[in-house]
């Protein structure tokens, strides 16, 4: 199935309709010449406000250890985003964001994938994505997963979350900046040349 008909019925998907404190609005962002796709959790409040993926403080940090601008972020088509769940899963009573429906991956992800013939690497943001994604070679959590990045080259690299409230686990975890930073550039400026 092409790109162009995927991402219409993505579009128009409304299977987590009557799950949702909110009307659905998958967000999407990848065409065919994709060839670093990043996989998060799920929208939060303000990328479901914009329509536009990383809209927000943690596409600010995420551009940062990418090495690259906004303008390139979302003005190169070899560059995708296609969280886990695309649409805003909503807030807790505690303030968190609720975790993606495992619904959104199970419907969506492998037409998706299928239809991104291009893609050489994928960011796994996060335990959902990682665990989706690597299945039983995920290690017993996040942080052993990341730490374990050299494992899962060169289709994939995760990566924690880059949301502010993961500033106390970067501080705790300097390796990541200091390795996996400077390898995530180096791929992306390998994956933007001409």
């Amino acid at each position: 199935m092409s790109l162009p008909t995927v991402l219409a019925d993505i579009a128009a998907c409304r299977a987590c309709a009557g799950d949702l404190p909110h009307t659905p609005r998958p967000v999407v962002m990848v065409s065919p010449r994709t060839r670093l796709l990043i996989v998060g959790q799920a929208p939060g409040r303000r990328v479901h406000e914009s329509g536009t993926p990383f809209t927000d403080p943690s596409g600010v940090r995420l551009r940062t250890w990418m090495g690259i601008d906004a303008q390139t972020f979302y003005g190169r088509p070899e560059i995708g985003v296609a969280a886990m769940a695309f649409c805003f899963p909503g807030t807790s009573p505690k303030g968190a964001d609720y975790p993606p429906p495992p619904r959104c991956a199970q419907l969506w992800r492998p037409r998706l994938m299928a239809a991104l013939p291009a893609m050489e690497l994928t960011l796994l943001v996060g335990g959902y994505a990682q665990a989706w994604a690597l299945g039983e070679r995920a290690k017993v959590n996040m942080t052993e997963t990341v730490r374990a990045w050299r494992d899962y080259l060169p289709h994939y690299l995760p990566m924690p979350h880059p949301s502010w409230r993961n500033t106390a686990w970067l501080s705790r975890n300097p390796w990541f900046e200091a390795e996996v930073t400077p390898y995530l550039r180096q791929r992306v400026q390998a994956i933007l040349e001409p």
